[in-house]
């Protein structure tokens, strides 16, 4: 007597085949991967965000320096007594001068 498919399904549904399990770990391999490159796009985005806030700070801070009587005052200087423009050493920004103000990555 032969037992049909269903029959068969019935005594035997102990649980998934390794074919079941093999499928579903690689599609979440592949997902996990996308989540991975994503979430790295939005690091890199954020660091230049970052770098460039920075500059604008330091601008604003030389700015004021010089509002406030400095001549070409150095980042050391915007950090420093009597102005304290800066809270912190910049990260990003490594010399400013009265026409530009240099930094990386941006």
């Amino acid at each position: 007597m032969a037992l049909s498919l269903d029959a068969r399904r019935k005594n035997n549904d102990d649980g998934f085949t390794l074919i079941e399990l093999l499928i579903v770990i690689i599609i979440l391999g592949i997902l996990a991967a996308v989540v991975v490159f994503s979430v790295n796009g939005l690091n890199n985005d954020a660091e230049m965000n970052a770098c460039k806030a920075e500059v604008r700070a330091v601008e604003t801070a030389y700015e004021a320096a010089i509002a406030k009587g400095a001549t070409a005052p150095t980042l050391a200087q915007l950090q420093a007594a009597p102005y304290k423009f800066l809270r912190s050493a910049p990260v990003y920004v490594t010399a400013v001068d009265a026409t530009s103000v240099t930094a990386s990555p941006c």
